[in-house]
């Protein structure tokens, strides 16, 4: 009898020895396995040129932030070239492997059928969007997508305020711009795109202060060097009679000092200036500011940005609200943060 007692007892250890024994293994297993299977979020970030001043700042944020949360995102991104036919090829191919979580678009064509195009693939497999910069807003099409949202700047007062750069510059030194003395402002104008209103704004702030007469208005494509062909052309096309020169960029404003340099000008002396104005708040037309070189620049940080539509795609993927715990204006539509601007002069 007291052995069976003894082997009873025995059976009985071995039992809860095994069982603890095989559960601390499938715990370890399972620990092991949400290891290996956990992921980073996948975000797609399609740019429209790597060759963009404003748009290289914001990769390089982007670049850092996953440095800062390298198990939790990764970024992948894709330049396209500022060519729609290769970004909308790279959009086709990433909706068709569905490997990725979040679309971050800064799209070549702004036109409100890409916006839809873009949207109408992300609805059937219900990946976020955030789109940098759209220029007309399509708020109707954004709306239709509750995982869809803008983050943008104000336009309105970039434009005014590139406006007021040239209307205090005027005043200041109305002598020295007002080469043929008639009172009127003769300006070249250089767009980004013919979709851009923020030139509107500028052109309307100066309006309401001086008479101004175009030149000509030119489409560079936001290029810098698009822009200083164009200028190296037109400085002799109008021999003497150019009196500013209004940039939607910094990087074309650059490239419209890079040209007058060629002929002396720009370089110091207020007798041999042509009064250039940009926006971006670019370092490189800071640094010309400074110099003297370029009058001014309306500042929106790039970093800003960036910070922006990866806070606005990670809480639409988390099943937020696009700003939750941030303090961004929104639009009247309710569907674009609206970044500012800030004037920046030489001593500002």
């Amino acid at each position: 009898m007291k052995s069976l007692k003894r082997v009873m007892a025995f059976i009985l250890v071995f039992v809860i020895i095994y069982t603890s024994l095989t559960c601390c293994s499938l715990k370890i297993t399972n620990a092991s396995s949400n290891i290996t299977t956990r992921r980073p979020i996948n975000i797609g970030v399609l740019l429209y040129s790597f060759d963009d001043l404003y748009t290289s700042i914001i990769k390089k944020t982007l670049e850092d932030i996953q440095m800062k949360n390298e198990d939790n995102v990764k970024f992948t991104f894709y330049d396209g070239k500022n060519n729609q036919s290769i970004q909308e090829a790279t959009i086709n191919n990433l909706f068709k492997t569905g490997n990725v979580d979040i679309l971050l678009v800064d799209l070549v064509n702004r036109s409100v059928e890409s916006v839809k195009n873009v949207l109408d693939k992300a609805t059937a497999l219900g990946i976020p969007v955030v789109f940098n910069y759209l220029e007309p807003r399509a708020e109707d099409v954004i709306k239709s997508y509750n995982k869809a949202f803008v983050v943008d700047a104000d336009n309105k007062q970039g434009g005014d305020l590139q406006g007021k750069i040239i209307i205090d510059i005027w005043n200041a030194n109305k002598s020295s711009i007002d080469k043929n003395n008639d009172n009127i402002l003769q300006y070249i104008m250089l767009r980004g795109s013919d979709q851009n209103i923020r030139p509107q704004y500028a052109l309307a702030a100066i309006n309401t202060k001086i008479k101004t007469e175009p030149l000509q208005i030119v489409n560079a494509n936001f290029n810098k060097e698009f822009a200083k062909d164009a200028i190296n052309s037109l400085f002799l096309k109008y021999n003497g009679k150019i009196e500013a020169i209004i940039a939607d960029n910094d990087a074309m404003a650059i490239g419209a000092v890079e040209a007058l340099q060629t002929y002396g000008y720009n370089t110091g002396d207020l007798s041999k200036t042509i009064v250039v104005v940009g926006i971006d708040g670019m370092p490189e037309a800071i640094e010309l500011i400074n110099k003297g070189e370029m009058e001014g620049t309306v500042s929106q940080d790039p970093r800003d940005t960036a910070e922006a539509l990866y806070t606005v795609g990670m809480n639409l993927f988390s099943n937020k609200t696009p700003t939750e715990g941030t303090n961004y204006k929104l639009d009247k539509m309710g569907v674009t943060i609206l970044l500012p601007y800030q004037e920046y002069t030489a001593g500002k």
